[in-house]
């Protein structure tokens, strides 16, 4: 899945009944305060047994729902408090091949400034 950097996504954290469709998991998005379902950002839920992802947004004038389904594997989906954690397009693609977003780090950004 190629993303632009600038594209927001969501983690929707716990496990979720993926039976669900598009109707029901904007449901459920719409319960997490200040996210907007119709901001074309991505939210992903993941089910209890870790094999299943789906991924909705918004795009244009219509939802989008994607889904990958893991044969023999799990995915590392993170512990949390939170209900929802946000993460880099890059991250994403990192829980999409089977590595911890959590545990990954690329070199920091640097900030330069002049000095008067």
């Amino acid at each position: 899945m190629i993303l632009p950097s600038s594209t927001r996504v969501y983690l929707v954290l716990g496990s979720t009944d993926l039976r669900k469709a598009i109707n029901g998991l904007s449901l459920l998005v719409t319960d997490i305060p200040e996210m907007d379902v119709f901001s074309g950002q991505l939210f992903v839920f993941c089910n209890k047994s870790r094999t299943l992802i789906k991924i909705l947004y918004w795009d244009r004038n219509g939802f989008c729902l994607w889904q990958k389904r893991l044969e023999r594997h799990r995915f590392l989906w993170p512990e949390s408090r939170e209900q929802a954690l946000e993460l880099g397009s890059g991250e994403l693609s990192w829980l999409l091949e089977g590595l911890d977003p959590m545990q990954m780090q690329g070199h920091p950004s640097l900030k330069y400034s002049t000095m008067p």
